[in-house]
């Protein structure tokens, strides 16, 4: 009886570390829509239920604190009480003698200092603030805001055409996405209430895999304005405002450095994830709107200058992204056998497919970048391909997908193992790679990070390096139009517009920093609505869709489809697609798992479209 007593206790202790670690998640990343203060009382009341009464700080201070933050939430506090209160939060933190005292205080510390803005909203104007209000999880999750409930009901209606074309209201990469979105969409879906989440990203991949895009007729384009726009870079982002712009009635013309269009989704994202075909039937429909013209190969300031296109266009929007990769100073960097991940990726995409027979790979990094590029190196005939990464596998940035299938397809993952030298031989060759090994340690940025574990270096013999450990901006050519010589990115207002000029906005990865190909797509978005209020209109994009009425939830607890791969000993042999799409009846049901909160829950939506 003792002993099962100090296993309860134990198994009590690791739920109670489990459940302030869910909470301090939540408070960083509150629903959307929900005041955040709210969520934190939420969580005080929680912790005080957990505190076993031994110390004064814990019993007594929390429920204070409590008092304290639900006078706040409810309007009826003024500025000293916030101060009391972060005063004894302070105190408990210093003094409580167990973590469910001290975390709560500084769980209270840290959302004073996230939602000041808030707090002093609900001391000042009694109210919380405007944008706090009920929003439809899926569709505030999207950086481009896509309608997801109403293009999955049309799924489920099978109109496939008209799914796309409500799709492309916010979005005219409707393939690109089902392919390779990371679906941030589904991270709050309400489903998960009951089972699973939806897997949107899934469903808009039958959508496409039913009827090709650029067979789905674009809106008509609004009356011509005269007005001429630049766009300079024909990525995601470039595209996605030039395809808004020419709606609106205004003349766009692309500047691309490269031979085609598509950016990073055609020279960073290898075939078997993103298929060019696939790619290119959304440039095709961006295309037929036929406001839009086309300059491929074309470099700044080589071939035409800034200056020039300024004086010749009505407004410029730069969207260069971040296609570079990033190096690390160690010995050896230079040698012959080290390669640019991002830049072997771009090789691959142009169709130059190195030959890696024989060869073993090292590829340096955690990110999606460093499973494409590890991926890629199995189809490149690699004998051996190895990812070296500084931290633990659960702290990559990468999808877990793409990790999982790395590892299926025969690459190895050596964690907690840092860079420090490049070996070569007298011919300044590769012939391996030196790493330290590392130990998990404090947190820092919300994080762990690692240190140098007390073990002596290894080396793990190898022909190739490929560094994956970032992207870069080549922005030296703008450097006199606002750029961060530190980061390299362009300085902008909320408005997209740069600061120094006028009549030029930037947007996408050289703004925000190497992001996700859907942030990209909801800034260009954004950029396109800036530009058409700047040139001195208000147009709009009205859809001409007759969307189903919501029905009835499906109630019934269903689990979730998952797209499944082709198996890994036949997918890793070329770059053929390796994802297969759901069948009909797994599409209808995944349909009818939505709960439609824009008509359940969270009201209409309205506004925040183009």
């Amino acid at each position: 009886m003792h002993s099962q007593t100090v296993i309860d206790k134990n198994e009590m202790n690791e739920k109670t570390m489990k459940f302030l670690e869910r909470f301090v998640k939540r408070v960083k990343g509150y629903p959307p829509g929900v005041c955040p203060l709210a969520v934190q009382l939420s969580f005080l009341q929680s912790a005080r239920s957990q505190t076993c009464g031994k110390c004064v700080p814990c019993r007594d201070g929390l429920e204070q604190v409590e008092k304290m933050l639900r006078m706040i939430v409810e309007g009826e506090a003024d500025r000293k009480v916030f101060d009391d209160m972060v005063e004894l939060c302070h105190m408990i933190e210093d003094t409580a003698d167990c973590a469910i005292g001290y975390e709560a205080a500084r769980i209270v510390l840290e959302s004073v200092e996230f939602f000041e803005d808030e707090y002093m909203s609900h001391i000042e104007e009694k109210r919380c603030q405007p944008e706090v209000g009920q929003k439809i999880p899926c569709v505030s999750y999207c950086p481009a805001h896509v309608d997801v409930p109403d293009y999955i009901a049309l799924i489920g209606e099978h109109r496939y055409a008209d799914a796309i074309n409500c799709i492309r209201l916010d979005n005219p990469f409707p393939t690109a996405c089902a392919f390779i979105c990371e679906h941030p969409c589904e991270e709050k879906c309400r489903r998960d209430i009951l089972d699973s989440h939806v897997n949107i990203r899934g469903l808009k991949k039958f959508a496409v895999d039913q009827i090709s895009a650029d067979q789905v007729k674009v809106p008509e384009c609004n009356v011509a304005t005269g007005k001429r726009v630049a766009v300079v870079g024909g990525g995601p982002s470039g595209l996605t405002t030039a395809y808004y712009l020419s709606l609106m009635g205004h003349k766009v013309v692309v500047y691309e450095r490269r031979d085609h269009l598509g950016g990073m989704l055609r020279y960073g994202i290898p075939n078997y994830r993103l298929p060019k075909d696939r790619l290119d039937q959304d440039i095709a429909a961006i295309l037929s709107t036929g406001n839009i013209e086309v300059r491929v190969n074309t470099r700044i300031p080589e071939d035409i200058t800034m200056e020039d296109i300024r004086k010749e266009y009505d407004a410029v929007y730069i969207s260069i992204g971040a296609q570079v990769g990033k190096s690390v100073d160690v010995p050896g960097i230079d040698a012959e056998g080290v390669y640019s991940a991002v830049d072997i990726l771009e090789r691959i995409g142009r169709g130059d497919i190195p030959d890696f027979s024989g060869k073993r790979v090292v590829v340096v990094g955690g990110g999606n970048v460093a499973m494409d590029a590890c991926r890629s190196a199995i189809r490149c005939h690699a004998d051996e391909v190895t990812v070296v990464y500084r931290r633990r596998q659960i702290d990559m940035t990468a999808l877990p997908s793409e990790i999982q299938g790395a590892i299926e397809e025969g690459v190895e993952l050596l964690t907690l193992n840092a860079p420090r030298s490049i070996k070569t031989d007298e011919n300044n060759k590769v012939v391996g790679f030196e790493m330290q090994p590392q130990i998990i340690s404090q947190y820092k940025a919300g994080k762990p990070g690692v240190v140098n574990a007390n073990e002596e270096k290894r080396v793990i013999p190898c022909d190739v390096v490929l560094m994956a450990i970032g992207q870069d901006i080549v922005s030296e050519p703008f450097a006199e139009y606002g750029v961060n010589p530190r980061r390299k990115t362009f300085e902008t207002l909320p408005t997209a517009r740069l600061k120094k000029y006028e009549n030029i906005f930037a947007g996408g990865d050289c703004v925000f920093g190497p992001a996700t190909v859907i942030k990209a797509i909801g800034a260009g978005k954004v950029a396109a609505i800036n530009i058409d209020e700047y040139l001195g209109y208000h147009h709009k994009i009205l859809s001409a869709i007759d969307y189903p009425e919501p029905k009835e939830n499906e109630r019934t607890r269903i689990g979730r489809v998952h797209l499944t791969d082709r198996s890994a000993r036949e997918r890793k042999r070329n770059f053929d697609p390796v994802e297969n799409g759901m069948t009909y009846d797994e599409a209808m049901q995944e349909c009818r798992k939505c709960l439609r909160c824009d008509h359940f829950g969270c009201g209409v939506v309205e506004g925040g479209r183009v």
